[in-house]
């Protein structure tokens, strides 16, 4: 479920803070290509990571993870951008594009760095490592995130009814479930909070739905305005779809980090 950066930053996470293997991360990592690697965008990450710059050869996951316990890195954060909501990537440059580009990355703040996940052939993802200026993060909760997608769905599915542009469409049960069939099956480790697997669940439902929605617009709508105006109803369930999934993979990700902080 979810993107290859959220598996990144929970399975790492995990392995950081001695609840999993490093092949767990690994084999975890299948569920979105065959064969990963890593390179460095820039000289400074090719430095502090020990990595390779892009056209060289590239490293293996198993030597990120060595430079992340390395450098010391305990947290980081699942981010998913779309083009006009760009927060948590520190404003424009090559990582914000590069993010945008992928819908997803994770941002190391205590590092200063940035991932970003790109398939680049048949069954190989690449993973690329970006410097970062200071970027402040927004916390969201999880019980915030949870409410807010409750809300965003009652409010989606009444300006829908007002509109009467509501599609009902033959065989949509047989089609959803179709959909969440075809995602990758990810799992998750051990210890991962459950109320967090709950929300990433839900809101795997609702991208369903919302993809579904888009494949059949207009939906029922009978004009261009009325179309434009069903985008608009739902554009504010697709944000609380993205800020359930990032507080989600963030609340993990900070579960696994207090866990050993509590053990020091």
């Amino acid at each position: 479920m979810c993107r290859p950066s959220a598996t990144f930053a929970v399975w790492s996470s995990a392995w950081l803070n001695g609840a999993a293997a490093s092949d767990d991360v690994l084999d975890a990592l299948l569920a979105w290509g065959e064969a990963h690697d890593v390179v460095a965008a820039d000289a400074a990450a090719a430095e502090a990571f020990a990595l390779p710059l892009a056209f060289n050869r590239a490293a293996t996951p198993v030597q990120l993870l060595m430079a992340l316990r390395s450098q010391g890195a305990k947290s980081m954060q699942l981010v998913l951008p779309v083009p006009g909501d760009v927060r948590g990537l520190g404003g424009g440059g090559p990582f914000t594009e590069a993010a945008l580009r992928a819908g997803d990355a994770v941002v190391l703040p205590e590092l200063g760095s940035g991932l970003v996940p790109e398939p680049i052939a048949e069954g190989l993802v690449r993973w690329t490592v970006f410097s970062l200026s200071p970027t402040p993060l927004e916390y969201v909760g999880l019980a915030e995130a949870e409410h807010g997608l409750t809300d965003a769905i009652r409010n989606s599915a009444g300006a829908l009814q007002a509109l009467d542009v509501a599609s009902d469409r033959p065989g949509v049960r047989a089609e959803l479930s179709a959909h969440l069939r075809s995602r990758p099956d990810v799992d998750w480790p051990a210890g991962t909070p459950g109320r967090a697997l709950r929300v990433l669940q839900r809101a795997e439902e609702i991208a369903a739905i919302l993809a579904i929605a888009s494949s059949d617009d207009p939906g029922g709508a009978i004009s261009a305005s009325a179309s434009t105006l069903r985008a608009q109803a739902l554009r504010p369930l697709s944000e609380a779809v993205r800020t359930a999934r990032c507080a989600a993979v963030n609340e993990a990700v900070r579960v696994f980090a207090e866990s050993t902080a509590r053990e020091g």
